[in-house]
């Protein structure tokens, strides 16, 4: 079970503003790092989305 399953209340993925707000990073560091394929996304509705998952462990390195 991943921790997004045990709080109904977080969301399950950020938009791009929104991440960026919540993790102090700017739009072009976003970007940047969805390129390189350091940060997952997904598109939903022709919107991209970044899984909570993903931005977790993009602050623990990788670790759980």
């Amino acid at each position: 079970m991943n921790s997004t399953s045990l709080n109904p209340d977080r969301p399950r993925a950020y938009r791009v503003g929104d991440f960026c707000r919540l993790y102090g990073v700017g739009r072009t560091s976003v970007y940047k790092m969805l390129k390189q394929g350091k940060l997952p996304s997904v598109t939903i509705g022709g919107r991209r989305v970044i899984p909570a998952d993903a931005a977790e462990s993009l602050l623990t390195g990788g670790r759980k």
